[in-house]
């Protein structure tokens, strides 16, 4: 999964289906560019009458792309009251294409004060026939609404002038030269606009002509030198945008190039609108397709870049011209390539604020930990975790992420967290840190020191990067523990590595790793390409070969990751509310914001689980059996599994005193089977699918082997303690793991603590709930003493 610029975008309703001279393309069964009675674009840049403003979002909605998806929810945002940005992207496994996207209110998430946590947003999916429906929706907002987009309407521009011929002239010339007047208003030999850089101030040269649509480019880097030039006569920065890809291809269709100020990453940034993007015609050259001129923010005098057009940002356009990606994008600021620094940034001034922090948590909660690494009397690392992680860790440790996301960016302080999966499968904080350096010794140290924090529990399996250090801190610290390489990282070593080979390459190389169904054909398939493409000599996909178990999905599925998807980003605990760009004075309270919100959360969850009731699909004892234990998550996750059980055949292949074997398949799909083997001695039972020992739950096939066999009811051991409703009640780790009297005291404590304050929350609703919270404490006071 990857996310998309956290700016605020102000939809261009312009689109190649509107005819800007007044006519529109219009399917009358699809979208196109915009819904039928939405609003009809003509020279003047104003929208028909209210009456045509009527038509809402709603499921199984077409468009013709996800760009004219994007703009019909900005007109209806519009309508509404509320302004939208791009949220998260999908990509599809196997070509790397986006499957989908959502739209979101301008108000979701937490990165800034301004920020609800509004949950409202649509999500389109890329269907077979290229058609883009809306298959997820969401309209209630957590906050009012009002008439936020009047202000912000974008301004449609006239059809531009068609551009003279001498100009596009001058911009193929092999030096680039940008747009400027001529200078002391001569002509030129040929009577060309000469394009040369501008400043403003008073050297006696103008500003240089504005961007239009219609606008063309001999090549991406012509039209990117050229908006540097013109933001600098303004007074404003750029930074390079988004980029689109063809689906045939994968050469590059278009790009972004946008305001400095664009998106909310930075302190330092508005989520201004500002930004140019151009289209690569069928003749080669680039064309000014979109633009809004239009900034949140004062414009001024600016630095003038250093070496104007940096080495590094003008070969990274280059290379992706030539359809391929030399780097993250996430590395590019302002032109420049961003050094990731090994060297501690945490600063001295950090230790005073963070240990009055602990020493006041200590107070409150006396299952507070925190640890600092001390070198030759300097304080280095930081570890630090309250009771209640402590606590989590005892019911949800099994399966544990290292989160190192703040390498991926210009760090200023290197954050990182421990998280787990708890039994709604929300995300729980179980440890946070500072660290010192990317070493071993500073690994070992962070690990060692979680290990203490969280009475010696050990995991199963951890999600982290593939650092050599960190490899061999694990191995050190928790051996036996499978490690997972974090799926961002490997995504970042394949677009560095692979970024030289052919399009057919990488096509065949995605399909061995997701594809393969066992080790055999993955080792056939992947020696088979080494062999193609002749590439014994390349020492990292030796590397990744030899690291095969710690990152295909082929090896990974028989080990428990607690259902967290195999090639997919998880989600940062803290979002971008803390990160590694976060300034002193603002990380504690964020820290704390985001931590309650995130628990505030759970205890929704938990309150539901224990509360209300699901839905039962079937008459089957099975499925009221787990409606009974499971938390509402989990069960959907069940009752989903056995429904589609309902479409498959079960055949036994083989039968052997107590030991049978079922080919399970899907009616009328041959390509969908799996075997199950079933022993009546003990009922255990597994599926080549192998999701029960990946996430945790039985399988379908397994399901339908159950029914034939007329087994009513799950066997205890594949009941999970981890997925039950009261899972973060149980003390699973105590016996096991050897807790100490003191540390089973603190769990206890954090445990009855939780239930006293759900009393307390509830019972203050009213008198009433008051007088009943109090009577049933009064009540279990007496039973208890």
């Amino acid at each position: 999964m990857e996310i998309d610029s956290g700016s605020t975008h102000f939809t261009d309703f312009r689109s190649s289906d509107t005819n800007l001279n007044g006519g529109e393309c219009m399917n009358p069964m699809v979208v196109n560019a915009f819904p039928v009675g939405i609003v009809h674009v003509i020279n003047s840049g104003n929208v028909e009458s209210e009456g045509d403003l009527r038509m809402e979002p709603s499921v199984g909605l077409e468009f013709d792309s996800s760009d004219e998806a994007r703009d019909f929810y900005g007109l209806y945002a519009m309508r509404v009251g509320f302004k939208i940005r791009t949220g998260q992207l999908y990509r599809s496994r196997r070509d790397g294409s986006v499957s989908s996207r959502r739209f979101v209110c301008s108000k979701e998430g937490f990165q800034l004060n301004s920020r609800t946590g509004c949950p409202a947003f649509i999500r389109v999916q890329r269907r077979d026939s290229g058609k883009w429906v809306v298959d997820q929706i969401q309209k209630d907002h957590n906050h009012e609404l009002g008439l936020e987009g009047e202000n912000n309407s974008p301004v449609l521009q006239q059809k531009p002038p068609v551009v003279p011929k001498s100009l596009v002239e001058v911009l193929r010339r092999p030096k680039v030269k940008l747009l400027g007047q001529i200078e002391n208003g001569g002509s030129s030999p040929s009577g060309i606009i000469n394009f040369k850089r501008q400043k403003r101030g008073g050297d006696g040269r103008q500003p240089l002509p504005e961007p239009y649509t219609g606008l063309e480019f001999h090549t991406a880097n012509e039209a990117y030198e050229y908006y540097q030039s013109y933001a600098e006569s303004v007074g404003f920065r750029v930074r390079i945008g988004q980029l689109f890809r063809s689906k045939n291809d994968g050469s590059i269709t278009s790009r972004r190039f946008v305001c400095s100020k664009e998106g909310f990453q930075h302190p330092s940034r508005v989520g201004c609108g500002a930004f140019m993007r151009i289209k690569k015609k069928d003749s080669g050259t680039w064309m000014v397709d979109r633009l809004n001129k239009d900034h949140n923010h004062d414009l001024g005098e600016q630095t003038v870049y250093e070496n104007k057009f940096s080495t590094a940002s003008k070969k990274f356009i280059e290379e992706e011209t030539n359809g391929m990606v030399s780097m993250d994008l996430g590395e590019m600021n302002t032109g420049k390539l961003i050094k990731r620094s090994r060297e501690s940034k945490i600063g001295t001034d950090w230790y005073p604020v963070l240990l009055e922090y602990f020493q006041t948590r200590q107070a409150e909660d006396t299952g507070f930990f925190y640890s600092v690494e001390v070198d030759n009397g300097s304080c280095r690392s930081v570890f630090w975790a309250d009771g209640r992680s402590r606590y989590s860790c005892s019911q949800f440790g099994d399966v544990v992420i290292l989160d190192t996301s703040y390498r991926k960016s210009n760090y200023v302080v290197p954050f990182a967290t421990f998280v787990g999966v708890n039994h709604h499968k929300q995300p729980v904080l179980l440890g946070s840190a500072l660290i010192a350096n990317e070493s071993k010794e500073c690994f070992t140290w962070l690990f060692q020191t979680w290990f203490k924090a969280m009475s010696c529990c050990r995991p199963k399996s951890i999600i982290a990067d593939q650092d050599m250090t960190i490899q061999q801190a694990i191995t050190e610290v928790l051996p036996g523990a499978h490690h997972r390489f974090s799926s961002w990282q490997i995504r970042a070593k394949e677009r560095e590595n692979l970024r030289s080979m052919p399009i057919e390459f990488r096509y065949e190389y995605e399909k061995c790793i997701y594809e393969s169904q066992t080790t055999v054909e993955f080792n056939t398939t992947w020696n088979s390409l080494i062999n193609k493409y002749n590439l014994k000599g390349n020492a990292w996909l030796q590397q990744m070969y030899d690291k095969r178990e710690s990152w295909v999905p082929l090896y990974l599925r028989g080990k428990f990751f607690a259902g967290i998807p195999i090639g997919e980003t998880v989600e940062s605990f803290f979002g971008t509310q803390v990160n590694g760009q976060t300034a002193l004075r603002e990380f504690i309270p964020r820290y704390e914001q985001g931590l309650e919100q995130r628990r505030e959360d759970e205890r929704k969850e938990d309150f539901n689980s224990f509360n209300l009731q699901s839905f039962s699909q079937t008459k089957e004892a099975i499925e009221e059996q787990c409606r009974r234990l499971y938390t509402f998550t989990i069960f959907k996750i069940f009752q989903d599994e056995l429904l589609q059980s309902y479409s498959y055949i079960g055949i036994k292949t083989y039968e052997e005193g107590t030991i049978c074997r079922y080919l399970v398949r899907r009616s009328g799909n041959e390509n969908d089977k799996h075997a199950v083997t079933f022993s009546a001695v003990n009922l255990s039972v597994n599926c080549s699918c192998q999701m029960f020992e990946f996430e945790g739950v039985l399988c379908r096939h397994v399901l339908k082997v159950f029914k034939l066999l007329n087994i009513r009811e799950l066997p205890s051991q594949y009941i999970l303690p981890r997925w039950l409703r009261n899972a973060e009640y149980r003390i699973l780790c105590g016996a096991e793991s050897g807790v100490s009297s003191q540390e089973l005291k603190a769990f206890m404590i954090w445990s009855l603590r939780e239930t006293a304050c759900k009393y307390v929350e509830c019972g203050t609703t009213s008198v009433e709930k008051y007088r009943l919270a109090y009577e049933i404490m009064r009540e279990g006071g007496k039973k208890l003493y």
